[in-house]
């Protein structure tokens, strides 16, 4: 896995030279956190969710990062139409299907976005991508359900990506990326992630900060997820005495310091057959 590795590690310095423009529609739980990640990451975050101006701010992007993690009405509509815009100016797309497969309007509206909207990236856990290839799932808030953890992440990370011709992202103990046909394993990352809510929309909002950098989904999706483990791994060795509020803070810090040498030196990747 030497050559994604050095693939990855030579992303962060285009990602930073570009400084892209990530408009993130996303929850208001985390939405601080995912600017300040994108900002430590070296894009510029844009936070835009009014259906008055979701079109023009997105046309102005390099990504748009849609997260569904506190619908309502108005929001999805200005999804769905930030989405069409995308398309419509090659902007690339990035879904994180939160607490997909725990209520009818999150079902609804993961359907809708996915027929409507051409995804490029989706990352989510494996209830949540288990639901989008297509099978019932057992979601509890927005957490991998104990009884869909029998779910094989290769083989539910390829059924989605083939069925929506995307790249996907799976996160957990292993991540799994695959773009339907490499299938590459990330062993970066600490237990204590799942300690701090919004990690998962941070790693989301850095994949496309990769992606709107010019960086294609593959390598992308693999970039953004292994930074926040690799992120989450210095913060614990440095704070973990101390609490999660700190090691929360240690995360950004972490972000803010990455470079071409962390990776090649902390990458853990595993490329397997598909």
């Amino acid at each position: 896995m030497a050559d994604i590795t050095a693939v990855i590690s030579q992303s962060i310095e285009k990602l930073r030279s570009n400084m892209p423009l990530v408009h993130c529609i996303t929850n208001y739980v985390t939405v601080n956190d995912v600017a300040n990640a994108l900002l430590a990451i070296g894009a510029s975050p844009i936070m835009a969710d009014d259906i008055r101006e979701v079109s023009d701010i997105t046309a102005i992007s390099s990504a748009l990062v849609i997260n569904i993690g506190t619908l309502n009405e108005r929001t999805v509509q200005s999804m769905l139409e930030a989405g069409k815009t995308a398309n419509k100016n090659n902007i690339p797309v990035v879904l994180d299907p939160v607490g997909a497969g725990a209520s009818q309007f999150r079902n609804y509206t993961v359907k809708e976005l996915l027929k409507e909207v051409q995804i490029n990236v989706i990352r989510g856990n494996l209830s949540e991508v288990s639901y989008i290839a297509g099978l019932k799932v057992n979601t509890k808030g927005v957490d991998t359900a104990l009884a869909d953890s029998c779910n094989n992440p290769m083989e539910m990370a390829l059924m989605a990506a083939n069925k929506y011709n995307c790249t996907v992202g799976i996160t957990g103990a292993v991540d799994v990326v695959t773009d339907g046909n490499r299938v590459v394993q990330i062993s970066n990352g600490v237990t204590y992630l799942s300690k701090v809510t919004g990690t998962g929309c941070m790693t989301t909002a850095l994949v496309g900060a990769f992606m709107g950098a010019g960086v294609d989904s593959l390598t992308a999706t693999i970039a953004g997820i292994c930074s926040m483990g690799i992120a989450g791994e210095i913060s614990y060795e440095k704070y973990n005495d101390i609490g999660t509020g700190t090691f929360h803070m240690g995360i950004i810090d972490a972000l803010s310091r990455l470079n071409t040498d962390t990776y090649i030196k902390r990458a853990k990747l595993n490329e397997k057959e598909s």
